[in-house]
């Protein structure tokens, strides 16, 4: 089988959320480069249609980027959501469904969001009042968003038929056709197994793994429980012919990696000290987050799912124990 066809995505619908700027905006310009179709979407309008103009801009896009329902010659499309809500989820997954004509191939699960105090462990504590706020916060989004759009887009997404399943377009509400009005028709699906299944892909991170020296602790928990959640989901969706897997960046140049000044110290940028940490000596760039996505989402990826790719430059992987240090 030809390179372009093994890793090809050419065609494909994309829904990428957080998708206007960071690791969301690497990745939505990797598929426009290869010739997928895809919708970006955070809670910014702006940020959302400068993102769009900057992907079709820089791929030479002769079209127009849109945030009507009516789809375009144009490749990318962009709308603003709020996928920290159940709501939103339901309104961005019929969106995503008439821009789409209900065939979703690709969910990029990315939208996420940090915060960081002092737990207050000792006695005499300063205590801000935000602590429920800021747990709140990071969960909504970087789990129970990511739960609920992915069930939303389940029926977008399914490409095996699911036998004596009467319930499979029936939401946990009862209401019918989850993901705005139907999806793909399980009655006119095969039974046969997916040679080229629907795809979710979660951003996680290494804090999933590893936690950071600094009192980021809902965001590092909410990264543990993406990766966990992506394998429970992979076993749920399997039978449907959907692929559920995670990339767990390392670090890479991003507004959320740069508030890490706070809690770093020593002479040099974030930048720099953080890539002093690196095994392979540098952040990561678009072409690392964006190539793992294509290799997920591709026929090379098509026997993939439940797993947590670290793309970290070693973080994880290549860690040793400093026995000069002990």
């Amino acid at each position: 089988m030809a390179s372009s066809t093994l890793f090809g995505v050419a065609g494909k619908n994309v829904l990428v959320t957080g998708g206007s700027r960071g690791i969301g905006l690497m990745i939505a310009n990797t598929f426009v480069q290869h010739g997928a179709n895809v919708l970006l979407t955070s809670r910014d309008p702006k940020a959302c249609e400068e993102a769009a103009n900057s992907l079709l801009a820089n791929n030479n896009n002769s079209g127009s980027s849109s945030s009507s329902s009516a789809p375009t010659t144009a490749a990318v499309h962009h709308v603003a959501s709020n996928v920290s809500t159940r709501e939103g989820c339901k309104a961005l997954a019929q969106h995503a469904h008439e821009i789409f004509h209900g065939k979703l191939d690709v969910l990029i699960n990315n939208a996420g969001t940090s915060w960081g105090e002092d737990p207050g462990y000792d006695v005499d504590a300063r205590q801000s009042g935000k602590m429920n706020w800021g747990w709140d916060k990071v969960m909504d989004l970087n789990v129970k968003g990511m739960f609920y759009l992915t069930r939303e887009c389940v029926p977008m997404l399914t490409r095996r038929r699911v036998v004596d399943d009467a319930d499979d377009n029936k939401g946990a509400d009862g209401d019918d056709d989850v993901g705005g009005k139907g999806g793909n028709n399980n009655n006119e699906l095969s039974t046969a197994p997916a040679m080229d299944p629907g795809r979710i892909i979660n951003i996680g991170s290494v804090a999933g793994f590893t936690p950071q020296d600094a009192p980021t602790h809902a965001y590092d928990v909410s990264k543990a429980a993406v990766h966990h959640l992506t394998k429970k989901i992979a076993a749920d969706l399997a039978p449907r012919g959907i692929t559920v897997n995670a990339v767990a960046p390392g670090y890479v140049p991003s507004r959320m990696s740069m508030g890490l000044s706070t809690w770093t110290e020593g002479e040099g940028g974030v930048e720099e000290q953080v890539s002093g940490t690196i095994p392979m000596g540098r952040m990561g760039n678009e072409d690392d987050m964006g190539g793992a996505c294509l290799y997920l989402s591709s026929r090379a990826g098509s026997w993939c799912t439940g797993v947590i790719l670290n793309v970290d430059g070693g973080t994880v992987g290549a860690a040793q124990i400093p026995l000069s240090s002990l």
